[in-house]
C-alpha cells in the first residue's frame, strides 16, 4: 500500500491542482483505473495487473507500419499509448 501511495503522490498528486473533494475522488479514480487496466509493472514483466503481457511484434514490416496512439487522462496529467486498430 505505501508503494501505491507513493506512487500516486509522486505520479498524480504532486502534478495537479486539486479543487475540492469531488475533483480529488474523480482523480484517484482515474488514476487508480490507469495504474491497474494500463500502467506497465516492472515486478509484473511489464504488465499491468488487469491486462496480460502483449505478444511481442517481431516481424520487421509490422513494426514499420506500427500505429500508435495516446490517449490523455485527466487533462493531459497522465498519458495512456495503445496501438490504432
Amino acid at each position: 500500500m505505501e508503494r501505491w501511495v507513493q506512487t500516486c503522490r509522486h505520479e498524480l498528486l504532486d502534478r495537479t491542482l486539486i479543487w475540492n473533494e469531488r475533483h480529488l475522488r474523480h482523480a484517484l479514480r482515474e488514476f487508480e483505473h490507469h495504474h491497474n487496466a494500463h500502467r506497465p509493472h516492472q515486478a509484473m514483466n511489464q504488465a499491468a495487473p488487469l491486462r496480460a503481457v502483449p505478444e511481442p511484434i517481431t516481424d520487421p514490416r509490422r513494426i514499420a507500419r506500427l500505429d500508435i496512439r495516446r490517449h490523455d487522462r485527466l487533462g493531459g496529467v497522465i498519458h495512456e499509448y495503445r496501438h490504432a486498430a
